[in-house]
């Protein structure tokens, strides 16, 4: 952060309703640590759900919400993200490509089958993080959803949504084979 032109927007690091994950180690730190000083090290000013809405949208920044679980995106492509959600003025969303196969179950009068197979190509999983541009922040009435997934979608009713592809380290972390992957991952 550069300290003559202050906070580029305020940011929230979301680990309400995720068990304890958020505090298993990563490379010797809690995750949920992991991801504040990628916050901080962006320039993005570090406010909590306990924050009176009314003063997060008075201060007419942009607003990054930021999953715990994703807790080594970097901090240029945070920052990235908040340059493209003010520039733009749209909503933006870190997105990661699927790799994996993606087979649509199809209930029978036999039971349970496999059905068609849908193209990887076109099909994203949401990372992290997610930024609305002060526009969308001012035309809420409170703090959106904790969990990204459905905060996008809310979003998405209502505000234009651009998706960014994250680097492979925005992974999000959901068991205790995620984060030996992710360390392996981003070992220093």
């Amino acid at each position: 952060m550069d300290d003559d032109l202050g906070p580029i927007a305020l940011g929230v690091v979301v680990e309400r309703d995720r068990g304890s994950l958020p505090f298993a180690l990563l490379h010797g730190e809690p995750l949920v640590a992991c991801a504040a000083w990628a916050v901080g090290e962006a320039g993005i000013q570090l406010v909590d759900l306990t924050t009176p809405w009314a003063d997060v949208r008075e201060a007419g920044m942009a607003l990054v919400w930021h999953d715990a679980l994703c807790p080594m995106t970097p901090p240029a492509f945070l920052a990235g993200c908040v340059r493209r959600a003010v520039t733009a003025g749209v909503v933006v969303a870190g997105v990661l490509p699927v790799t994996d196969t993606v087979t649509e179950i199809v209930e029978t009068d036999r039971g349970p089958m496999l059905g068609a197979t849908h193209d990887r190509d076109g099909l994203r999983r949401l990372a992290s993080p997610l930024v609305l541009p002060g526009p969308a922040v001012a035309g809420l009435d409170d703090w959106p959803p904790v969990e990204l997934a459905t905060a996008l979608a809310a979003l998405r009713s209502r505000f234009e949504v651009v998706l960014v592809e994250a680097p492979p380290s925005a992974r999000r972390v959901r068991t205790p084979e995620d984060l030996s992957a992710l360390a392996a991952l981003t070992a220093p």
